[in-house]
């Protein structure tokens, strides 16, 4: 029996994404996303913000290719994943990230009214 593992976070694309094909010849692409939240301490205002990576692959890589850029709004689900792994002397090292099984590409806004906008949803 699987246990649940899922997330879903919203976000700007922290750099453009980086796009590669493994040996099997799959797509995979990789790329940052910045979630910002604001919450009220002692009557002030303050923000913070979490960066997350996050994996897609096949279409979903493809598509994450030519849609995404930095600064670009998006909507991940997804489940996480833990690697772990000993350096050279020995240290064990651990790294979590978001493997995507469905980015939505937020509204972008055209720099011209009569520029069309691709599809948002994939």
């Amino acid at each position: 029996m699987n246990n649940l593992n899922s997330v879903l976070i919203e976000g700007n694309i922290t750099n453009d994404p980086i796009f590669r094909t493994i040996s099997t010849g799959t797509p995979v692409c990789t790329f940052g996303i910045a979630s910002h939240r604001c919450f009220k301490y002692n009557s002030e205002i303050e923000q913070e913000v979490s960066f997350f990576d996050i994996e897609t692959w096949s279409k979903l890589a493809e598509a994450c290719r030519d849609w995404g850029h930095k600064g670009r709004s998006v909507r991940v689900v997804g489940r996480l994943k833990q690697d772990r792994w000993n350096d050279s002397e020995g240290k064990r090292h651990a790294k979590v990230f978001i493997i995507a099984e469905h980015v939505e590409f937020l509204k972008e806004y055209a720099k011209h009214a009569n520029e069309e906008q691709p599809q948002e949803m994939v």
